[in-house]
């Protein structure tokens, strides 16, 4: 019986939740639009590109867990606009980034697929070199970057969601 996935399925889900209650309140017109303060433009990160750039690593868990993730794996947009080194944009007019529906759905679909292929995979597969060259000095092993990216990155990302939250005047959720 597996033990290493689940426990990284256990923060993904707990994960998961916190990023759906993130969403309460929010509204489509507002999902991609820099905070503003007492007229100020915050360019802090917003929901859309957040959500967005969730959804691009879940694919690669499940394949490195030897899943099939052809489901989940990002477009093409969605690479250009969400990527690491993507810069979040302000969307007034709602023409940057794709829809809140769409973005939500492609990053929650995407989570839950990851959480599965987490719970049933051997935990060998977790104690392999990371395939990943260049985290490979930060997380030496496949387990040690996936427990990062269904943890630790979502965490961060949600974090500054909640900030965002709070500068729009919606509060904590």
């Amino acid at each position: 019986m597996p033990s290493i996935g689940p426990m990284f399925a256990d923060s993904a889900r707990l994960s998961l939740g916190y990023a759906e209650r993130m969403l309460v309140g929010v509204t489509a017109d507002r999902f991609a639009r820099f905070a503003q303060i007492g007229g100020q433009v915050i360019e802090s990160n917003h929901p859309a590109f957040i959500y967005g750039h969730l959804s691009l690593y879940p694919c690669r868990i499940v394949e490195q867990l030897g899943g099939d993730a052809s489901s989940i794996k990002p477009t093409q947009l969605y690479l250009e606009k969400f990527s690491h080194t993507a810069k979040c944009m302000d969307d007034p007019d709602g023409s940057s980034y794709p829809a809140m529906e769409e973005i939500v759905e492609r990053m929650l679909t995407a989570h839950r697929a990851a959480e599965v292929s987490l719970r049933a995979a051997d935990d060998a597969l977790f104690l392999t070199e990371n395939a990943n060259e260049a985290m490979r000095g930060k997380f030496a092993t496949t387990g040690s970057m996936h427990g990062f990216y269904m943890g630790g990155h979502v965490m961060m990302h949600i974090g500054q969601v909640s900030a965002w939250r709070r500068m729009m005047g919606l509060g904590a959720a």
